[in-house]
């Protein structure tokens, strides 16, 4: 087995990333896709704890603008909506072979197990792969928060964002044709850009705690498996520009 660049990473995957058509919803293409991208981590020896959002099915300050339900309320529909996708995720995975465990912040104890720090390394020592459902317990905080914050809990090497592009760019790609990709960022850089990486809570607790984040474009094959042997992929935002 060869040896990987990583040893623990947290995978961020957007719940956009395993939508149907419109960009909500489950898609069995995708979400297979991405269990074997995981699947794929696996084998190679790495631990992995991944963090699933739920903007496919509902993003709890949009709902509560366009509602008017309160926005404690919808941010809470939106943990319980991140719980169904790492149900789904579990589903595929364990139909691939692969021992998982669904750990959430809030209690679901039907379903799953709460997020308990120690219960969930051992998980991860003994080669399940974890999913960190229900955001952080908390109203106003997102779930790119929730992976930065989880991450520095169990120890992660390196934090993978898999969006839907190939990585940080000046601009969006879609609307400006022009806008230049980079290679690798500080996270002062990011910061001080307005960088759309992940929201600035989750930005500043990987500088604190000097965990890098890649962002990289889930629908690539392999990529995350490339990441994990130690090839540069997408954009790394760091600690120091020479990293």
């Amino acid at each position: 087995m060869e040896t990987p660049a990583y040893q623990r990473v947290l995978l961020k995957i957007s719940g956009e990333g395993l939508s149907g058509p419109g960009g909500s919803g489950l898609s069995s293409e995708h979400l297979t896709r991405s269990a074997k991208q995981l699947a794929e981590l696996h084998q190679m020896g790495v631990q992995v704890a991944v963090v699933i959002g739920a903007g496919n099915f509902i993003r709890g300050a949009v709902i509560s603008g366009a509602v008017g339900i309160g926005r404690v309320t919808a941010d809470q529909m939106g943990m319980l909506a991140t719980v169904i996708n790492a149900l789904a995720m579990q589903d595929v995975l364990e139909s691939m072979n692969v021992p998982t465990r669904v750990c959430s912040a809030i209690g679901i104890t039907a379903l799953c197990e709460p997020f308990i720090r120690r219960r969930a390394i051992k998980h991860l020592n003994e080669g399940r792969i974890i999913l960190l459902a229900g955001g952080t317990g908390n109203p106003f905080f997102t779930t790119d928060t929730c992976a930065a914050l989880r991450a520095a809990e169990v120890g992660a090497d390196v934090l993978i964002k898999a969006t839907k592009v190939d990585g940080v760019y000046s601009d969006d790609p879609v609307k400006n044709p022009s806008a230049i990709r980079y290679d690798r960022l500080t996270f002062d850089d990011v910061l001080a850009k307005k960088l759309a990486v992940m929201d600035q809570s989750a930005i500043a607790m990987c500088r604190e705690n000097d965990i890098d984040i890649i962002v990289c474009n889930l629908m690539a094959d392999g990529v995350v498996t490339r990441i994990a042997r130690g090839e540069r992929v997408g954009t790394l935002v760091t600690s120091a520009a020479d990293k």
